[in-house]
């Protein structure tokens, strides 16, 4: 049955994946961006569309549009981008998952909200459960994307037991693969870059920290599954892949795949930077049979493709 979706945040990285998979399937899709980390070119091929429209819009601001189902994933993702303007940064979280609550309560639509890993901050256990309630600095730099993530889930779970709207949320893992911003800070994007034009390769720490890298497409997969699951499951849900690198692993593979003479600079750790992050995928197993497919090796190889184009 064809819906019509809208999704938040669709101009972005994982936004527009997220569309273009949509629209595969037969749904009509509503992309609201404001485009500060977002990119038209990451959705130019849509444009066009029949079953496809573009609205550029502020989430922190009221929107008034009728859909089926809504995607909330609006929020700038990278720490250089979250904490360029911090406080913008809290208000797309908060305000944002206030207007599109709103929104789904008058359209009695379901909604699913993109939370991430960093509700657990520089997590005490390891790996790390949906039970886990996390280790977070609230006054940090990071802390406007940590807790207003933090928030947006606490709203979400407000709206469901006060006014019973259907409710989805997932906290994502680190994901990559193209359409990465080449200057959003995450490690992937930088690596790879820096690989690319031959440049030092920059590890923060002792590059023993771990980062589970989960292949794009395998989290639209997670994401899609996610929102067709029963009313009953409202999550939080882990979406990443529990295979866990290091930072050295990381640059090593990249150096390999890119052929790169680029040698390895090491810098101080960022403040609050975790020093491990694996999920623990049981549930997505066990309510929608959800596990990534994409091996590492395979999905740098297609984001170097995509950034070799770029640089």
């Amino acid at each position: 049955m064809t819906k019509r979706i809208l999704v938040t945040g669709g101009a972005g990285f994982l936004g527009s994946h997220l569309c273009d998979r949509l629209i595969e399937t037969g749904h009509e899709v509503l992309c609201v961006d404001n485009f500060f980390t977002g990119s038209k070119k990451n959705i130019e091929h849509l444009l066009h569309h029949a079953k496809f429209e573009l609205l550029r819009h502020d989430v922190t601001f009221p929107l008034f549009v009728e859909v089926d189902e809504i995607y909330n994933l609006a929020c700038p993702a990278s720490p250089i981008h979250y904490q360029f303007d911090p406080v913008q940064t809290t208000k797309t979280s908060v305000h944002g998952a206030i207007n599109m609550l709103g929104l789904a309560k008058r359209l009695n639509a379901k909604i699913l909200q993109a939370s991430t890993s960093e509700v657990y901050g520089d997590p005490a256990t390891h790996p790390q459960t949906e039970g886990y309630w996390g280790n977070v600095n609230p006054i940090g730099v990071r802390s406007c994307y940590d807790e207003g993530k933090r928030c947006a889930e606490t709203l979400f779970f407000d709206y469901w037991r006060q006014h019973h709207l259907r409710i989805k949320v997932i906290r994502i893992f680190n994901t990559y693969g193209p359409r990465m911003h080449p200057n959003d800070g995450r490690v992937v994007s930088n690596f790879i870059v820096q690989a690319l034009k031959g440049e030092d390769i920059t590890i923060f720490g002792d590059g023993t920290q771990t980062r589970s890298f989960c292949y794009v497409d395998d989290l639209v997969d997670g994401m899609i599954k996610m929102m067709c699951s029963p009313d009953r499951l409202t999550g939080p849900v882990n979406l990443g892949n529990p295979n866990e690198f290091t930072m050295l692993d990381l640059a090593q593979k990249v150096i390999e795949l890119t052929k790169s003479k680029s040698n390895l600079v090491f810098k101080s750790l960022p403040q609050d930077d975790p020093k491990q992050r694996q999920p623990d995928i049981s549930l997505a197993k066990k309510e929608f049979d959800w596990h990534p497919s994409v091996e590492l090796e395979e999905g740098l190889t297609k984001t170097i493709t995509y950034f070799k184009d770029l640089v």
